[in-house]
């Protein structure tokens, strides 16, 4: 997993220990370090956007709700291997444990808080910033499922108006080809594409929400 030089391997092995391992075995599971973990994983990403951004106090908080979300620590999970570490009982081992979501995401934050206790506080900050934050960063992951409603959220916060254009139309009736601007106070900020105005809007608005944060990240 992670080449990290301890003397506290109990700690780390109960971070990686499902409740369904600890009643078998009758040891300690990892939901405390959870908890723990939880709130380091909060004030880092809060730092990191207040630091990264000009946003405002509800433009950062939307972000980072996003970015601490059940499916976004699924995904660091995975990306790290972090699921293949747990500890499961044999039910749960049956039924893929190591693969469900809510597991996988919860692991995330147990360890962050074994790491906290361990290490400290600024270790912890390295290891986002070493595996997590370039995943933000380089928008290795989706964040948003609806990103017309993020980019209006972001929008609104600052009182612009937004308007979406049809600016082309390709192909025949049953398999047309749609492309679609985005404006924000009447200047061009993304452009999609896809067989539905719908789709083509989603894409233009999460081609805005890319470049609003590569532009915050200069």
């Amino acid at each position: 997993m992670f080449n990290i030089e301890t003397d506290k391997e109990p700690l780390y092995r109960r971070a990686f220990t499902h409740t369904s391992y600890a009643n078998e075995e009758n040891t300690e599971s990892y939901e405390r370090l959870e908890y723990l973990g939880d709130a380091v994983l909060e004030l880092i990403m809060s730092e990191y956007l207040y630091k990264n951004t000009e946003y405002p106090e509800g433009e950062m908080t939307k972000l980072r709700s996003h970015y601490v979300c059940e499916n976004a620590l699924y995904e660091y999970s995975i990306r790290l291997g972090l699921n293949e570490e747990l500890l499961l009982g044999k039910g749960e081992e049956e039924n893929d444990g190591k693969h469900r979501k809510a597991i996988v995401a919860d692991v995330f934050e147990a360890f962050l808080g074994a790491l906290y206790l361990d290490k400290g506080l600024d270790a912890c900050k390295k290891f986002m910033y070493d595996n997590v934050i370039p995943l933000i960063e380089n928008h290795e992951i989706d964040f948003f499922s609806d990103y017309k409603s993020v980019l209006q959220e972001l929008v609104q916060t600052d009182k612009r108006s937004l308007e979406y254009v049809v600016t082309d139309e390709e192909g025949p009736a049953h398999n047309k080809t749609f492309t679609v601007e985005v404006k924000i106070d009447d200047i061009v900020y993304g452009e999609g594409t896809a067989h539905s105005k719908k789709e083509a809007e989603q894409e233009a608005a999460k081609d805005a929400l890319k470049k609003a944060q590569m532009d915050n990240n200069e």
